[in-house]
């Protein structure tokens, strides 16, 4: 195959057989050919430097550097990267955050080989590819209004269990901070209690888990 000629493609995903089954996929479409493979992060930003591919694939949680810092970085360097995200989670706030780091597309590894293959092309030739389903969650995203840092800050240690007092204890702030951030958390969620409102982080992806 012509490598010059091809769309020249990075994956970044932190399972073996993810990548080389993604490899498999793309080297067999004519036109497409895999010039390197990371496993983490801090690997694809590294291996973009050297390769600078057209098309990098980068899942979003793998080690070392999570898949929406290696797409910021990467795109502070090269402001003309063009990225697919290709990942497990369809959490709203996910797809906000790659968006918003600079991915000219998100999908799902459910996702039919067809559809990658076409996505691939539709960003290399300067377009967007949002399938319906993530482009509704992230329509659905914007009818909430936007959490501050410090309140997503709260929002985690909330998550974590935390008292209002070991919340300020943590963060530097009094406890009567704390409850004012609560408060604006409670009502920019929509909901009336602490409860829901991590119930509804959770799902959003607003909050993590591990």
């Amino acid at each position: 195959m012509d490598t010059e000629q091809s769309i020249r493609i990075l994956i970044a995903d932190d399972h073996p057989v993810v990548r080389q089954g993604l490899a498999v996929i793309i080297e067999t479409e004519r036109g497409m050919t895999v010039v390197a493979q990371a496993q983490n992060g801090q690997e694809a930003v590294e291996l973009f430097r050297q390769e600078r591919p057209d098309v990098a694939l980068i899942d979003l949680k793998m080690p070392d550097m999570s898949g929406v810092e290696a797409i910021t970085e990467i795109r502070r360097e090269f402001p003309r990267a063009v990225i697919l995200v290709l990942t497990t989670y369809d959490r709203d706030e996910d797809i906000y955050r790659s968006l918003r780091a600079g991915a000219k597309a998100y999908l799902l590894k459910e996702t039919p080989p067809t559809e990658l293959l076409e996505a691939i092309r539709t960003i290399h030739q300067g377009r967007r590819h949002l399938p319906d389903r993530i482009a509704q969650k992230l329509a659905d995203h914007m009818l909430y209004p936007e959490l501050t840092e410090r309140e997503l800050q709260v929002l985690q240690a909330m998550a974590e269990g935390k008292s209002n007092r070991e919340v300020g204890r943590d963060l530097f702030i009094t406890e009567g901070t704390v409850k004012s951030h609560v408060n604006n958390i409670l009502s920019k969620l929509g909901v009336s209690d602490r409860t829901h409102a991590i119930t509804l982080a959770l799902k959003r992806g607003l909050v993590q888990t591990e």
